[in-house]
C-alpha cells in the first residue's frame, strides 16, 4: 500500500502539475471507485465539472484537491483520494505541451503524442478532463511553478486501480485548527468556513486521521500519552492512523530497526527515551524515502508521471528475510534477517538488535 511518502510525491505532482486547471468533464469508468461518493457518479461527475483544482495537501495516506468555483471563490467539498493497495493518479498532458512529450514538429512525432495522450489505461476508473491552467486565477496562489506552454494546453488526469481498495469521493471541507494556532478569537466550531484558512480546512471524512511525523503541527507529546494508554504491541499502534497517520508495514519496520526495537514490544512500556528515538526513526525514513521518490517494488506505485520510486534500495529490514543485518555486520557480527507473521501480513526484524519483549 502506499505510505506517507508514496502518497506526498503523488501530491507534490499534483501541485507543480494539475493545480488551476478547470474540470471540463469527467467519465467514471468504473462506479466502484466511487463506492465512498454515496450521491453517486452522475453526482460526482456534475459536482466536479466546472470547478478548478486549487490546492493539494494531504493528511497520513490520503489526499486531497480543494476545489474554485466559477467565480474563484473557495468551494465548501473537496475532492479526496486514497489510492488503497495499487491506486495511481496520473498526468497527461494534451500534445502541445513541451513539460512531458516534447514535439519536434514532425506529423509522425505528434501522432504518437496523440495516440500516447488517448491510450486508455489498462485498470483505469475515473479520468478527469481539466483545461488549460490559469482560467480561475484563485489557484495561483496554490499552483507550483509550471511551464507556459504546460499551462496553455489541456490536461488528463487519470485514476488508476488494479485492485480497486482504493477510490474518490467529495466531501465537505471542516475546520481543523492545531491548539498551537491561535487564528482569532472565535472558538473553531463557531467560525465559518470562509474565516478560516485553506491549510487549516480538511474534508470531514478526514478529520479523524492523526497528523504525522512531517506535519509542522505534529506533536510527539501527545503520541506519547496515546503511547502510555495501552498494551499493544508498537508496531501495532505505529499502525493506527489515529495515533500517527501516514506509516505502513514498510517504514514501521525500518523505523523499528533503527529504534532496536521489537514489534511486539507493548507501547507503554517504552521509556521517553526510547519514545523519542523511535519517532525520530520514523520522521527520519519518512524524510530518506520522499527525498528517493518512495519505495516502488512493481510497477503498482508510480508519480503522476508514471516514474517509479527507488527508495528500496536503501531498505534495511523489510523484504530482507535471510539477508545479514546491516548493523550486526558492520559491528563483525553474522546475524540474518527474520521474516515474521504479523496480523495478515509480515514484520522483518533482526533477532540479535531487535530481541523479542520477555513474556509476563
Amino acid at each position: 500500500m502506499p505510505e506517507l511518502p508514496e502518497v506526498e510525491t503523488v501530491r507534490a505532482g499534483l501541485a507543480d502539475h494539475s493545480l488551476g486547471r478547470p474540470v471540463r468533464a469527467v467519465r467514471v469508468v468504473d462506479a466502484r471507485s466511487l463506492r465512498r461518493h454515496l450521491p453517486g457518479p452522475a453526482h460526482f461527475e456534475a459536482a466536479l465539472t466546472g470547478r478548478a483544482l486549487r490546492g493539494a495537501y494531504r493528511r497520513g495516506k490520503y489526499l486531497w484537491l480543494t476545489l474554485s468555483e466559477a467565480d474563484g471563490t473557495l468551494a465548501d467539498e473537496a475532492l479526496v483520494v486514497h489510492l488503497g493497495m495499487s491506486g495511481q493518479l496520473l498526468v497527461r498532458d494534451e500534445p502541445g505541451s513541451e513539460s512531458g512529450n516534447e514535439l519536434d514538429g514532425d506529423s509522425g512525432s505528434e501522432s504518437e503524442a496523440r495516440a500516447a495522450f488517448d491510450e486508455q489505461p489498462r485498470h483505469l476508473r475515473v479520468a478527469l478532463e481539466l483545461g488549460p491552467a490559469g482560467a480561475t486565477s484563485a489557484a495561483g496562489a496554490t499552483r507550483g511553478a509550471a511551464s507556459t506552454s504546460r499551462e496553455s494546453t489541456g490536461q488528463r488526469l487519470l485514476f488508476v486501480d488494479q485492485r480497486i481498495f482504493g477510490g474518490m469521493f467529495l466531501s465537505p471541507l471542516v475546520p481543523d485548527i492545531p491548539a498551537a494556532v491561535v487564528v482569532n478569537e472565535v472558538a473553531p466550531d463557531e467560525m465559518g468556513q470562509s474565516e478560516v484558512p485553506e491549510r487549516f480546512l480538511v474534508p470531514e471524512a478526514v478529520k479523524h486521521i492523526a497528523r504525522d511525523p512531517l506535519d509542522e503541527f505534529f506533536d510527539p507529546a501527545a503520541v506519547r500519552r496515546k503511547f502510555l494508554r495501552t498494551s499493544s504491541g508498537i508496531k501495532k499502534v505505529l499502525l493506527d492512523q489515529s495515533v500517527i497517520s501516514g506509516v505502513g508495514n514498510i517504514y514501521a519496520d525500518e523505523a523499528l530497526w533503527r529504534a532496536r526495537l521489537h514489534y511486539a514490544k507493548p507501547a507503554r512500556t517504552l521509556t521517553a527515551a526510547q519514545t523519542r528515538e523511535l519517532l525520530e526513526a520514523v520522521t527520519q525514513v519518512l524524510r530518506e524515502s520522499l527525498a528517493a521518490g518512495g519505495t516502488s517494488f512493481d510497477a503498482l506505485y508510480v508519480n503522476v508521471l508514471g516514474e517509479s520510486g527507488y527508495f528500496e534500495r536503501s531498505l534495511n529490514a523489510y523484504g530482507r528475510a535471510g539477508e545479514p543485518c546491516h548493523r550486526c555486520a558492520e559491528a563483525g557480527r553474522t546475524s540474518l534477517m527474520v521474516r515474521e507473521p504479523f496480523q495478515n501480513r509480515s514484520s522483518y526484524r533482526c533477532p540479535h538488535c531487535q530481541r523479542a519483549p520477555r513474556a509476563r
